[in-house]
């Protein structure tokens, strides 16, 4: 009797999408660093400029300032990564930071912690709507949130009217919240850094945040791998509008006068942080880190033309001449990224 020894095999190569993943996943990591080390260096040489710009009182007022930004970065990056945007952030940052803000006037003595779930609350109700357009209705997010942006704003106007909360009606508790330090650091600052470094764990460690990357590189074959692509969508667009109200809340207790301008134009600051941050806004790549660093560097620069002396209207310029940086250069990386795959892929099939 004879036995058949089947052949030894090495170990096999990486699969194609293994590969491709790792790829993309290390060229975009490189590019969040390029926005650290933008950053340091544009820190360094304000410094240089003007010493003062590194005082403690600074550092503090970009770190308070970057927080809102920041915190509605995250949300944007659920949603820009799935291949879609959500304008209307800035009009429900402004609905829920008067209504919640209105609480302290309208109901004696409610606790701070309920006021934060009033907004969340509002928020929610606002995202829940965008995403049942986006992912039932099949409307463009663009045309959809660009609607909203106006339906929101609107009804905060029909609310507010000519009226607005002022500091007085607001207790000291609420409108110390920015100011609370830790060790020289703004308390909320390290709250919202848990927050998007929790963000940004979710949607790179579980399936669901994955399934997100995987809309957002192609929503067909997504649904031909047995993805949930309305479900997903849905639920990033509800979490955008939760995110947004906790921003307007903590928009009222940094400035406390509330009235229906509140979050005018946050929209568009805050895809140019994510896009600047190295979020690709044709969906697909990107990170929560990347984007608040993004919303840190126009910070920093809002901060920086204020101590140099600088007309502030420069500010807007510079981030609408960022995103365009921004947006050319993911699509040079991405053309690349794609030429580099064809070749492994030829390689690896010859």
């Amino acid at each position: 009797m004879s036995a058949t020894l089947a052949p030894q095999r090495g170990p096999s190569p990486a699969s194609p999408d293994v590969s491709s993943r790792r790829l993309t996943e290390r060229v975009f990591r490189v590019r969040e660093f390029g926005i650290l080390a933008v950053l340091v260096a544009f820190v360094g040489v304000t410094a240089a400029v003007q010493p003062r710009f590194v005082d403690q009182q600074n550092i503090q007022f970009v770190l308070i300032n970057t927080t809102v930004f920041a915190l509605l970065a995250l949300g944007e990056t659920m949603v820009v990564v799935s291949r879609n945007v959500d304008l209307s952030i800035g009009s429900v940052l402004g609905l829920s930071a008067y209504l919640s803000a209105n609480l302290f006037s309208q109901v004696h003595g409610i606790p701070i912690p309920l006021v934060f779930l009033a907004g969340l609350g509002i928020g929610l109700a606002c995202g829940v709507a965008n995403g049942l357009m986006v992912s039932i209705g099949r409307v463009p997010s663009l045309v959809v949130t660009l609607a909203t942006l106006y339906i929101f704003r609107g009804i905060d106007i029909l609310i507010v009217g000519g009226n607005e909360v002022v500091s007085r009606s607001l207790p000291n508790s609420f409108g110390n919240i920015p100011q609370d330090t830790v060790l020289g650091i703004p308390l909320v600052a390290i709250a919202v850094a848990v927050i998007i470094a929790a963000g940004a764990y979710y949607m790179r460690s579980f399936r669901s945040g994955r399934e997100l990357y995987a809309i957002g590189s192609n929503p067909d074959a997504a649904r031909l791998a047995g993805i949930s692509v309305g479900k997903r969508v849905f639920t990033a667009f509800a979490v955008s509008g939760a995110i947004a109200g906790v921003a307007g809340v903590l928009w009222a207790a940094q400035y406390q006068t509330i009235d229906s301008t509140a979050g005018t134009s946050y929209e568009l600051q805050t895809i140019a942080a994510v896009v600047v941050g190295g979020v690709a806004i044709f969906g697909g790549s990107g990170t929560a880190v990347g984007a608040a660093l993004g919303a840190l560097l126009l910070a920093t620069i809002n901060s920086a033309l204020y101590v140099l002396g600088i007309s502030p209207f420069w500010d807007q310029t510079i981030a609408g001449f960022l995103l365009l940086v921004a947006i050319s250069l993911d699509k040079a990386i991405s053309v690349r990224v794609a030429a580099a795959l064809r070749l492994r892929s030829a390689r690896g099939g010859s």
